[in-house]
C-alpha cells in the first residue's frame, strides 16, 4: 500500500471538482443541524479510517443521523440512532442526481434537512440540483486522496498536541475542501477583509475573528497542484522575509508558505519535512506576531 501516492491536478481534475460538491452538500446538512461554533468548526467534517464523516448530528431532541463518504468501499452511508440505515455507490455520477438521490433517501428515513442548494467559495456556482457538469468519478483517484488525508490529519495532530492555547480540531472544510488546525494567540484580531465567493463577509469575519496562525492540506484546484500550506491572520510585519527550510516558500500570490505536496511525498522523510515546515512558520509567525509563547506551548 502506497502510503504517500501520487496526486497529480490534471489526472483527477474532474473528480476533484465533483468530490467537492459532493462534500458539500453533506456538509451544509452539518451547518443546518449543528448549533453555531466559534469559527464556523461546527460545519466541518472529519477524517475517518475509511473517508470523511459528519459525526453525529442532532435531529430534533431525541434523534442523531451520520452521514459519511467510505473511500474504500466507495458508498456514502445514512445512519440514524434508532437503527436507521440506508446508503448508495460512490460512482459516476452528476451533482443533480447526488444531491436527489441523498435528499431522497433522508426522506425514506425521515430525515428532512432542507439546504441552501448554491455552492460556497467557488466562483459562478451552479446550483446542486442543476448540474448536471460535474458527474466524474475516478475511485482509485479518490482512494488516493483518501491516503494522503490520514497522513495529513495524522500529522496536523501531531503538531496540534503539544500547543496549550486554544485550537482548532483537525478537520475537514468543505467549502475551501482543505484538512486544516488552528493555533491562537488569544488576542482578537482587525475585521477581515472579505471577497470570498459566494461566502457572507459577516461570515468569513466570524472565521477569522481572533489572531490566528493555520496549517493544513489542501488537494489542489484549477490547475495548482496539492500542497501543505500555512498562513498567519493578521499577517505579521516581516512574515514573508521568514527563512524556510527548502522545499518550503513563501507564495505572494496567497500571502502564504507552501510545500508542494510531491516534495513531500518524494523526500527521504515525509513526517518530517511537513512537521519542519510547520514548526518554522509557526515560529516566524509567533514571534514575529509576539505572541506569549511560554504561556501557550508546553515546553
Amino acid at each position: 500500500m502506497d502510503r504517500w501516492p501520487a496526486l497529480v491536478y490534471d489526472e483527477w481534475k474532474d473528480t476533484l471538482a465533483t468530490l467537492h460538491l459532493w462534500t458539500q452538500i453533506v456538509g451544509k446538512m452539518r451547518l443546518r443541524l449543528t448549533p453555531l461554533v466559534n469559527h464556523w468548526w461546527n460545519v466541518t467534517l472529519y477524517v475517518t479510517s475509511r473517508g470523511l464523516t459528519t459525526s453525529a448530528m442532532p435531529y430534533g431532541n431525541d434523534r442523531r443521523l451520520t452521514i459519511d463518504f467510505d473511500f474504500l468501499a466507495h458508498r456514502l452511508d445514512i445512519r440514524g440512532c434508532d437503527g436507521e440505515r440506508d446508503g448508495f455507490a460512490l460512482q459516476p455520477m452528476s451533482v443533480a442526481a447526488f444531491y436527489g438521490e441523498l435528499m431522497d433517501r433522508l426522506h425514506a428515513l425521515n430525515f428532512d434537512v432542507p439546504i441552501y442548494r448554491t455552492p460556497s467559495e467557488i466562483a459562478d456556482p451552479i446550483p446542486f440540483d442543476r448540474d448536471t457538469e460535474h458527474a466524474s468519478y475516478d475511485a482509485a483517484y479518490v482512494e488516493r486522496f483518501f491516503r494522503v488525508l490520514l497522513q495529513a490529519d495524522r500529522l496536523c495532530k501531531d503538531f496540534r498536541a503539544p500547543f496549550l492555547g486554544k485550537a482548532s480540531p483537525v478537520h475537514f472544510f468543505w467549502g475551501s475542501f482543505d484538512l486544516a488546525e488552528t493555533r491562537f494567540s488569544g488576542r482578537t484580531a482587525p475585521a477581515h477583509p472579505g471577497g470570498i465567493p459566494n461566502m457572507p463577509d459577516s461570515a468569513t469575519r466570524e472565521a477569522y475573528s481572533h489572531e490566528e496562525q493555520s496549517v493544513g492540506f489542501w488537494p489542489g484546484g484549477k490547475g495548482a497542484e496539492a500542497t501543505f500550506y500555512s498562513y498567519a491572520y493578521p499577517e505579521p510585519a516581516g512574515l514573508a522575509q521568514a527563512h524556510l527550510s527548502a522545499p518550503g516558500f513563501w507564495y505572494d500570490g496567497l500571502r502564504e508558505f507552501l510545500l508542494p505536496y510531491e516534495a513531500v511525498r518524494t523526500s527521504e522523510d515525509p513526517d518530517a519535512t511537513v512537521l519542519r515546515f510547520f514548526n518554522e512558520t509557526y515560529d516566524a509567525a509567533a514571534d514575529l506576531g509576539k505572541w506569549d509563547r511560554m504561556a501557550l506551548e508546553r515546553r
